[in-house]
C-alpha cells in the first residue's frame, strides 16, 4: 500500500483533486471532512470545545467563524484546540486505513500536512498549486472571507513555492479541469508503477 498525501494552501484545489482521486478509484481521507463531523452537531470533540472556548458551539455544534476568531491570532489558544482535534483525527485516520488495508493505493487530504509533521506518515506527498491571483480570489469569493482572514491563514501555512519545492508532485489547479485530471492519472500511473 502507497499512502499519498495530498496538500496545498486555502483556496489551491484540494477538495476538486481529491474527487478527482477517488472518481480514479483511490480512498480517500478527507481531513477537514473527519474534522467538520468531529464539529458538527453532536460530534465528539463538541464538548471539548465548548469547555476550552466558551460560547463557540450551538446546537449545529462548532460555530467555525466564532472559534477562528477565538485561536486564528493567538498561538497559545491554536495549541489548545489543535490538541483537542488532532488525536480525534488521528483516530478516524487509522480507522480509514483499517477499512482500506487492501488498497494499493490510499489518499490523505490533508491541508496542513507539512505545518503538522503529517509528511512523516506518508510515502509521497501530491500538491495541488494554482497562481497567487487565483488563490485569492478563491478564497476573497467564500462566504465570511475577508482578506485579513485570508491574511492570517496563510501566515500559518508554508509558502506554495516552499510546498512545491518539497512535494513529490504537483498538481496544477489554475488550468483547465482536463489538464488538472490528467495530471492526477499522472500520479496514479506513477504510483501503480504502470
Amino acid at each position: 500500500m502507497i499512502r499519498l498525501g495530498l496538500t496545498g494552501s486555502i483556496g489551491m484545489g484540494k477538495s476538486t483533486v481529491a474527487a478527482m482521486f477517488a472518481e480514479a478509484g483511490i480512498p480517500v481521507f478527507d481531513a477537514d471532512a473527519a474534522v467538520h463531523r468531529l464539529q458538527g452537531p453532536a460530534g465528539r470533540l463538541v464538548a471539548a470545545i465548548e469547555a476550552a472556548f466558551p460560547d463557540t458551539t450551538g446546537a449545529q455544534g462548532v460555530d467555525r467563524t466564532a472559534l477562528g476568531e477565538a485561536v486564528l491570532a493567538d498561538p497559545a489558544a491554536l495549541g489548545r484546540l489543535e490538541a483537542i482535534v488532532h488525536p480525534a483525527v488521528t483516530e478516524e485516520r487509522a480507522a480509514f486505513v483499517r477499512d482500506h488495508g487492501s488498497a494499493p493505493i490510499l489518499l490523505f487530504d490533508v491541508p496542513l500536512l507539512y505545518e503538522t509533521g503529517g509528511e512523516a506518515y506518508v510515502d509521497r506527498v501530491a500538491v495541488v498549486s494554482a497562481s497567487a491571483d487565483v488563490q485569492r480570489q478563491r478564497v476573497l469569493a467564500r462566504p465570511g472571507m475577508t482578506a485579513a482572514r485570508l491574511e492570517a491563514i496563510l501566515a500559518r501555512q508554508l509558502p506554495d513555492a516552499e510546498k512545491r519545492a518539497r512535494a513529490d508532485f504537483v498538481i496544477p489547479t489554475d488550468v483547465p479541469l482536463a489538464e488538472t485530471r490528467a495530471a492526477v492519472h499522472r500520479v496514479i500511473a506513477c504510483l501503480s508503477g504502470s
